[in-house]
């Protein structure tokens, strides 16, 4: 690592200007009197007798710094000169490397005690020309081979037009051939160069080899590591790129969807309809293409072996699973139709002066999912009927399956000219770096492991996110509960799909029933089905050989596993599962009505179940023909989120020249605040 520095002259003013002052104020006091002092004035400071004073500040600083990690430092003063005398060039080299083989930093400026400034009095403005310091940077990084060149500013790299202005965006990949893109802004106020001369030593790097990056060096973004962040490989400032990708960057993805979701809001409500109709079709037409291509992906993600059983389980597909699917995706279609733009609530505010409360859709959304490719057309589908942009990032294990059903997604799309509306994210771009499209994204909706979806909460600090983190679900078995319904709800909410989240991980059973033939009936099925069992404290306590004991009461097992715990009561269940749940899906099997209404009021999940397996907690068999996921969030949507959970509202107000003047003491208007009748199926 070598660090081309500027400060030195910075330093020396600072230095001078102190010691001027401490003069004049001597000489003043001894001849003058104390009266004259406020008349001192400072002298214009010549810039090279500022950088003379200022080397020795600037390296005790540097030395300060790097003394704290036990690392030694060097200091290199260099001019133009010695890049144009071959012996010095080779002398510099020489020793530039020396250094680095020793682990020593060199600290590298330009020798501002012998050259001249760049512009007379520029040292009036602060420090040397940062446009001195990034050419000399540039030129070091060439002559030395170095991998990479970090230049860092005082914004978050480079934009294309000035930062500040409305429209400015930040450019995170710059190509030589989108030089004439840019706007410029002024120049620095602490040199002469500014971004321009910084973009100019990064192409001039880059033609040499050397990738570039520019950065902020005074607030990263990222984990406040900036140097560390990008030798990383995350996205931080703007990165020099001699080769442009084929496709759209995800920030111009992200532009086209909500440019054509737009589109899709406005078109008639039968439009959208037959949009998600054709998709039904699509799936069972297209059914072999999308089987053979989800394969593949088996294959794949089966010989690799870094995916566990119940993800490998999630990413398969099967004819029955398309032709549910495209029942499921007609069923919306039909039921779609009064979404968008459905009048709520309509108050007549004064005489002609009427307000509606309207539905429409929350913008651009972000599904973010892991395995599961039946994911895509659900969420396509119900981003479709409900006027949303879509924007999708699937796991690279269905990269394959994603890729055809998103191509028969845009296909479906086209009839009615809005193809850009859903845009499948290929790049390998971290989730961390999608999160971070705050002014882009109005909502972002994770589909996968509890870690995927911690992440993206933790990472996402400016946008709402809408999911769970977890699906720790339970079955309470009362001790007034049938066998025959207790094993059938207990087999299902386990073994139907154990990979779902809504499948039971807990079971509970009332300590009345231990060792009575309910009891061994449902353990010896549990047996029969291959399930793991793993026992609760409690539960283990009654037992002289129990089985594992369980290491976490709130675990998600995803597989064939189960915790079994005792309970005192039905009271003692729900105060269970207040404290080990998720707030997902927790049942109840018991024939006693008053208990069971107990437990449906008193359990404070999104889905609370009576003799009904934890399986039903889907968009599907809710009969919202789809859903996007599932959230134990409080605010927005809950459970199963449909159509409805992807609508927000606006007021429309419509007048006649009103004014709020109007309705002041001396106005002639008053306020009547009367709610007016809606129609089902009324449209604003």
């Amino acid at each position: 690592m070598m660090i081309v520095t500027s400060g030195a002259v910075a330093f020396g003013k600072q230095r001078l200007r102190h010691e001027i002052l401490l003069s004049q104020s001597v000489r003043q006091a001894l001849h003058s009197g104390q009266n004259q002092l406020k008349d001192m004035s400072v002298p214009v400071l010549e810039a090279r007798a500022c950088a003379a004073a200022g080397q020795s500040g600037l390296m005790a600083l540097y030395e300060a710094m790097f003394t704290q990690y036990s690392t030694c430092t060097a200091q290199i003063l260099v001019t133009n000169l010695d890049f144009h005398d071959e012996q010095k060039r080779r002398n510099l080299n020489s020793t530039l490397h020396e250094l680095l083989r020793m682990n020593i930093v060199p600290i590298i400026n330009t020798n501002d005690a012998v050259v001249p400034p760049p512009v007379p009095n520029s040292d009036l403005q602060g420090v040397i020309s940062i446009k001195d310091n990034d050419s000399l940077a540039a030129r070091l990084a060439v002559e030395m081979k170095a991998d990479l060149l970090i230049a860092l500013s005082d914004v978050e790299g480079l934009y294309d037009s000035p930062p500040g202005t409305d429209d400015a965006k930040l450019i995170d990949i710059f190509y030589p051939g989108d030089q004439q893109s840019i706007t410029y802004g002024t120049k620095s106020r602490v040199g002469i160069g500014g971004m321009e001369a910084k973009v100019k030593a990064a192409l001039w790097a880059l033609q040499g080899g050397t990738s570039v990056v520019i950065a902020n060096g005074t607030h990263p973004k990222v984990t406040g590591h900036v140097i560390t962040d990008i030798v990383e490989g995350k996205k931080v400032g703007t990165f020099f790129s001699e080769v442009k990708p084929a496709g759209p960057t995800v920030e111009q993805q992200t532009e086209m969807a909500r440019h054509a979701g737009r589109a899709l809001a406005s078109l008639l409500p039968e439009q959208r309809g037959e949009i998600i109709c054709c998709l039904s079709e699509l799936l069972t037409e297209k059914k072999d293409e999308i089987l053979t291509a989800n394969k593949r992906d088996m294959e794949l993600a089966t010989a690799s072996g870094r995916f566990s059983q119940p993800l490998i389980n999630r990413l398969s597909l099967s004819t029955a699973k398309l032709n549910s699917l495209a029942i499921g995706l007609r069923q919306l279609a039909v039921s779609s139709k009064d979404s968008v733009g459905r009048v709520l609530r309509r108050t007549r505010v004064a005489n002609n002066l009427e307000l509606e409360q309207i539905t429409v859709p929350i913008g651009v959304l972000l599904v973010i999912f892991e395995s599961r490719p039946d994911c895509l057309p659900q969420v396509s589908a119900l981003a479709i009927a409900s006027g949303n942009a879509l924007l999708l990032k699937g796991g690279k294990e269905a990269s394959n399956t994603n890729r055809i059903l998103h191509q028969l997604t845009q296909e479906a799309l086209s009839i009615h000219g809005v193809t850009d509306a859903i845009q499948l994210v290929s790049t390998r771009e971290e989730v961390e770096d999608l999160c971070r499209l705050d002014k882009m994204i109005d909502l972002i909706i994770p589909r996968g492991s509890s870690q995927l979806v911690r992440d993206i909460q933790r990472a996402a600090k400016g946008i709402p996110v809408l999911g769970h983190s977890e699906g720790v679900c339970h079955v309470y078995v009362d001790n007034d509960a049938s066998i025959d319904k207790a094993i059938d709800v207990v087999r299902d909410s386990k073994c139907d799909y154990p990979a779902a989240c809504n499948a039971m991980e807990t079971l509970l059973i009332h300590r009345d029933l231990l060792r009575t033939p309910i009891f061994d009936q449902i353990i010896d099925m549990l047996r029969t089905e291959h399930v793991k069992i793993h026992a609760g404290p409690r539960f283990a306590s009654y037992l002289t050989f129990s089985p594992s004991e369980v290491k976490s009461l709130r675990t998600e097992y995803g597989d064939l596993e189960c915790c079994i715990e005792v309970v005192d009561s039905m009271q003692d269940a729900v105060d269970h599962i207040h404290k080990y749940g998720s707030s997902h899906t927790d049942v109840i099997v018991t024939e006693n009505e008053e208990t069971a209404e107990q437990f449906l009021q008193q359990v404070d999940s999104a889905c609370v179940f009576w003799n009904s397996s934890s399986r039903f907690a889907d968009g599907y068999r809710f009969g919202l023909g789809a859903e996007v996921g599932i959230s134990t969030a409080r605010i927005h949507a809950r459970g199963p989120v449909g159509l409805e959970g992807l609508l927000t509202t606006k007021w429309v107000l419509r007048g006649e020249g009103h004014t709020v003047a109007d309705f002041s003491e001396q106005g002639s208007m008053k306020y009547l605040h009367e709610n007016i009748p809606v129609p089902h199926g009324s449209f604003s």
